[in-house]
């Protein structure tokens, strides 16, 4: 009898490995989740906490429309500094049914006056400092909120802040922030005001110091419900006069940056070192603008534009679009290192090329975008290793132009300098020291709703985190924003400090479009990881046939090669972060192609997301199972 050889054990192991790949798809599509699928017919609320969920809803029972129900979970994180508060900043994504068109709401705060590379570098500072009155951009979330409540809600201001009103009068605090309070103590001790709110109780153990609310005490904010107060205020004597409900809601939003709450801002931020002018907030302005998109396989994604990082998103489908995603296997060792090359070049181009729209120099976004740019960028992709040395391209022929910053460019480097020299004496207390994992996920949180008529909102505000600079009897918490600047042009000519202008920040809303109608609205928490998270959710469903749970459950993988926009601006090229998901094999394969694997028990990935059924009419919101993520729908 003739016997067959054996097969050799690495030669087995490639065969199994390779037919578990094929099997990942319909794996993952199996996956059971922790939590259930929201199913809506009216409408769904989503976002960060339990208690803004539950705001949102308010707004629906009222008759609210989905812009109603967003302003108010804004209001609500922003009321318990859902790693931001009411001097953030807000980046939203609005699909009107009534005119079927995507509008981008741009409420970040600007660099104020005096706010120069040469003034940071004469004090000793690489970048900008993380926390403190200098740190801080002017106040976009409330001119942001009554923006798109007064141009697209229904309701009045004051019954959307009403929760948020509630809330500030008091409200239980959750274990996990009174923590967060407590820990960053000693920062929030540096300023009275800040100590004042955060700081209610006597330390029973440190005698003359102060602690943190207890977890489940009713955290009281009176400063900032008499701030709210004075809002409301505005709007009722606005309506007195004659004024309808679009010109009343103005009138508070004049309230807040021309009137007496933006005196008492600049005053308390000037007093403590800050650079705030009253023109800086009396001449910002929220812009209502035109998001930028791609089209997918069929899908209109859609993006707000380079003064935050959604166009590399864009960007990295754009590369992957003929590729066979699928055909790789879900998370098998080639899909994540296709993922990640795509990732490097995109995010590459956003390190160097992003920053303010509103001012010179103009952002080459059509090249960028191109699909023509993509398909170069695609063949810089190496097939077998990591490109540690990934640099920006050139997309400026693509949009028939010749690159300004060639010099610049050749300059550029994938490590930035780093910030040892930050803080020099008397300026490091504006400093947290934070690791390198924890600026690179800096917070914030994220939003969506929608409803029957077909309003569609996708929020992704931030700022003002614990710990933060509160600005005098406001209760007002101010954005740390300035520290996304950089002060060489040769890191980015587009994103160098100056008056007036924005940072380029990392908050990304997201929609997606199908034959000219809603398809999806998705978000995240996080920092530089957001459009790393939100590409992964895309595919995820788009190619992996997720439902919504699922995809936003799913165990991401994590590359910290880009450059963080936060503290030092590190950048760990091959870095990457995955979890026991993903095979023995697969890992060392990645290792073998030039990547330093580290296997962690869940990667950082809170999605928010509605994906709407078109064959019931229906809606289905998901919400990781990450922290407090939450949604209601009806």
């Amino acid at each position: 009898m003739t016997r067959q050889p054996l097969l050799r054990p690495l030669h087995f192991a490639l065969r199994l490995a390779i037919a578990l790949s094929l099997l990942a798809g319909s794996a993952a599509q199996a996956q059971k989740t922790a939590k259930p699928i929201l199913h809506g017919k009216h409408w769904v609320a989503v976002t960060g906490k339990p208690l803004a969920a539950t705001a949102g809803a308010l707004m629906f029972a009222r008759g609210g429309n989905a812009v109603d129900a967003a302003c108010a979970m804004l209001g609500a994180t922003s009321t318990m500094w859902d790693v931001l508060s009411w001097g953030g900043e807000t980046q939203a994504l609005i699909y009107n049914p009534e005119t079927g068109e995507v509008k981008g709401i741009n409420a970040l705060g600007v660099a104020p006056t005096g706010a120069t590379p040469e003034y940071f570098q004469e004090r000793g500072m690489v970048y900008p400092p993380e926390y403190g009155p200098l740190a801080a951009v002017t106040p976009g979330t409330p001119g942001g909120l009554m923006v798109m409540l007064a141009e697209y809600g229904r309701l009045s201001l004051a019954e959307v802040l009403e929760p948020s009103m509630q809330m500030a009068a008091g409200y239980p605090i959750e274990a996990s922030q009174a923590d967060n309070i407590e820990n960053k103590r000693e920062i929030i001790e540096r300023w009275p005001d800040s100590t004042r709110v955060f700081l209610p109780h006597l330390d029973p153990d440190n005698p003359g110091q102060r602690a943190a609310p207890r977890p489940g005490e009713l955290f009281r904010q009176p400063d900032l419900l008499a701030t709210l107060h004075k809002l409301v205020d505005a709007e009722a004597e606005a309506l007195a006069a004659g004024k309808n409900r679009k010109q009343a809601i103005y009138a508070a939003y004049d309230r807040f940056y021309r009137g007496d709450i933006a005196a008492e801002i600049v005053r308390a931020n000037r007093e403590h070192g800050g650079l705030f002018t009253a023109a800086d907030l009396a001449d910002w302005q929220v812009h209502i603008e035109e998001p930028v998109s791609t089209n997918y396989k069929g899908i209109d994604v859609y993006k707000l534009t380079t003064w935050v990082q959604g166009p590399a998103m864009l960007q990295a489908l754009n590369i992957l679009e003929p590729m066979d995603l699928k055909g790789m296997g879900y998370n098998s060792a080639q899909y994540i290192h296709t993922l990640y090359q795509a990732m490097n070049l995109a995010f590459a181009d956003r390190d160097f090329y992003y920053g303010d729209p509103y001012l010179p120099p103009k952002e080459p976004v059509a090249g960028l975008l191109s699909k023509e740019y993509a398909a170069k960028r695609r063949a810089e992709m190496p097939a077998e290793r990591n490109n540690p040395e990934a640099r920006p391209g050139d997309p400026y022929p693509f949009q028939g132009e010749k690159n300004p910053f060639r010099e610049l460019l050749e300059q550029w480097t994938p490590i930035p300098p780093a910030a040892e020299a930050e803080g020099a004496e008397g300026f490091q207390q504006a400093s947290l020291d934070m690791s390198g994992d924890e600026a690179f996920l800096a917070g914030t949180t994220s939003i969506q709703a929608a409803d029957a008529d077909g309003w569609v909102v996708s929020v992704t505000p931030s700022g003002g985190w614990i710990p933060a600079f509160v600005a005098g009897n406001t209760g007002i918490g101010l954005s740390q924003r300035m520290q996304s600047f950089v002060l060489d042009e040769r890191l980015n000519p587009f994103n160098v400090v100056a008056p007036g202008k924005r940072p380029r920040a990392t908050l990304t809303p997201s929609l997606a479009l199908k034959d000219g109608a809603p398809l999806m609205a998705f978000s995240v928490q996080g920092g530089d990881t957001q459009d790393q998270n939100l590409l992964q959710f895309f595919l995820n469903m788009v190619e992996f046939g997720m439902n919504v749970q699922q995809a936003a459950e799913a165990q991401n993988i994590t590359s910290f090669q880009m450059q963080s926009s936060f503290g030092a601006h590190r950048s760990e090229p091959g870095r990457l972060q995955v979890t026991h998901q993903v095979s023995p094999y697969n890992r060392a394969r990645l290792e073998q192609m030039g990547y330093s694997v580290e296997t962690v028990e869940r990667t950082y990935s809170p999605i928010t997301a509605i994906w709407f059924d078109r064959e019931q009419g229906t809606m289905q919101g998901g919400a990781s199972d990450y922290g407090d993520d939450y949604g209601i729908a009806w």
